[in-house]
């Protein structure tokens, strides 16, 4: 009889997040945030990975980047990073990443998550991540129906993420198992409007997010 299944929900995970040059990210963003765009992005990405490190599912996150004011925040928040060696789009980026995850940790899970989950609770996280461990691939999807937060696959598993344009449909389309679970939804909100921040900072939003957030409302006209 296999053991697989009762030992999957203590499957630890190397998680990818994919940071962009802070000079090309949060362009949905502009109008709202102005002169602090870049520093919003930033502030999404570091909160996001400070939980996720937090995290007790999470052995190691690995942010895929070319930027290096970014690379050098999250590296010392204890994060691994990598450059953006394929430079040929998110999906490659992440497959990049997990490669080094499955270097790192070879016995371990290994995900994509967004880089803007500002909200994001380790505690949510990882009941993501001990239903994922029961799939060979699986996947979360974002608070708006259409997109994709997590994607998942256990060890020795294929890593095909399908990020994009209705990711939601791509990875329901590939096998994926699509993960619909209460009390998540720090795990889904992602930020790219400026209707997604509010959400976000009402389920409360990281440190950095929030102080972010309060020069964005201080440099708003009234």
């Amino acid at each position: 009889m296999s053991t697989a299944a009762p030992s999957a929900p203590h499957l630890q995970w190397s998680l990818v997040v994919p940071v962009k040059v802070l000079a090309r990210a949060k362009t949905r963003m502009s109008a709202a945030a102005g002169p602090h765009r870049r520093d919003l992005a930033l502030a999404l990405a570091a909160d996001t990975v400070a939980a996720a490190l937090r995290c007790p599912r999470v052995g190691d996150v690995i942010v895929v980047t070319d930027d290096p004011l970014p690379a050098a925040e999250l590296a010392a928040l204890g994060a691994r990073v990598v450059p953006d060696e394929p430079d040929a789009g998110l999906n490659p980026a992440l497959v990049h990443g997990a490669g080094r995850g499955r270097e790192l940790s070879p016995d371990a899970g290994v995900g994509a998550l967004s880089a803007d989950l500002p909200a994001l609770r380790a505690n949510e996280l990882a009941r993501v991540l001990e239903a994922a461990a029961l799939a060979p691939e699986a996947f979360l999807p974002d608070a708006a129906g259409t997109g994709t937060t997590l994607y998942t696959v256990r060890p020795g598993v294929p890593f095909s993420p399908a990020f994009g344009a209705g990711s939601r449909a791509a990875h329901r389309a590939r096998g994926a198992r699509e993960l619909l679970l209460p009390a998540t939804d720090s795990v889904r909100r992602d930020v790219d409007t400026p209707e997604d921040l509010r959400a976000a900072l009402a389920l409360g939003a990281g440190p950095r997010t929030t102080a972010v957030a309060a020069r964005l409302r201080t440099a708003a006209p009234g």
